[in-house]
């Protein structure tokens, strides 16, 4: 199979603009950031999560506890990405009992990895509340899953791929919309 690049859907300075539109939209629904935690989906959540985080205290000037969180295990189909999974550092620093739990991802797409997600976020604690904040909604959800906070949204077909690009890994800020094969 190949990937075939078929549009641009952010670039830097679009991407820079929606997160910190996604921070503002943050601080005024969750009424402030009191309470509030962040935690990043490994990967490109992890590096959007410290992203927002670090908007967050340009505006408000304090500081808010942020997480990550590897998902693989508890995926429903982790026999059938692989025998041997490759599993990333979940680390979670703070008690998220009581808390208004902000989870961020790159890609909103089936709806399986935030529902893993908040499994294993529960498996720490129980947080007064669970939203989500993701930079694409790509549309194509097999689980009632929707997200509270959204940067963009790009419904695509079954054959496209949404390919979100950050400098911390990539040296490159893009989202880009390709075709399979």
């Amino acid at each position: 199979m190949k990937l075939i690049q078929k549009k641009i859907i952010m670039n830097e300075e679009e991407m820079k603009r929606t997160l910190k539109r996604l921070t503002h939209e943050i601080i005024e629904k969750s009424h402030g950031i009191e309470n509030l935690v962040l935690v990043g989906i490994q990967t490109r959540g992890v590096y959007l999560a410290k992203r927002i985080s670090l908007e967050l205290k340009k505006i408000t000037k304090k500081i808010v506890s942020l997480g990550i969180l590897d998902i693989t295990l508890y995926r429903d189909d982790v026999t059938s990405i692989s025998h041997q999974p490759i599993v990333k550092e979940t680390k979670i620093q703070f008690d998220v009992t009581g808390k208004n739990v902000i989870l961020v991802d790159d890609v909103l797409f089936t709806g399986r990895t935030i529902r893993s997600a908040i499994d294993e976020i529960i498996d720490f604690g129980r947080p007064k509340t669970i939203k989500l904040a993701v930079l694409v909604d790509r549309g194509g959800r097999e689980l009632p899953i929707q997200p509270d906070f959204v940067g963009k949204k790009f419904p695509i077909s079954k054959n496209e791929l949404i390919c979100v690009h950050l400098k911390e890994i990539d040296k490159i800020d893009s989202v880009v919309l390709k075709e399979k094969r």
